[in-house]
């Protein structure tokens, strides 16, 4: 169980966590977004980008604006 912060995510994007989830065999949705935010910050930490190159990249996904 977790008891930490929550973020929040819209409907449509926690049914599709939660089918995938289930289809890749993660035993919670919860392991399934950690697992894939992990994955994703250790792209970041590899890279050894500057703060202002990954802002840049992150603003270009739209994930921040």
């Amino acid at each position: 169980m977790m008891f930490g912060p929550k973020i929040k995510v819209d409907k449509d994007l926690l049914e599709k966590i939660n089918k995938y989830a289930g289809l890749a065999g993660y035993s919670s949705p919860e392991e399934f977004v950690k697992h894939v935010l992990e994955r994703e910050i250790a792209k970041f930490e590899e890279g050894g980008d500057s703060e202002d190159e990954i802002r840049k990249r992150m603003q270009g996904l739209g994930y921040i604006s």
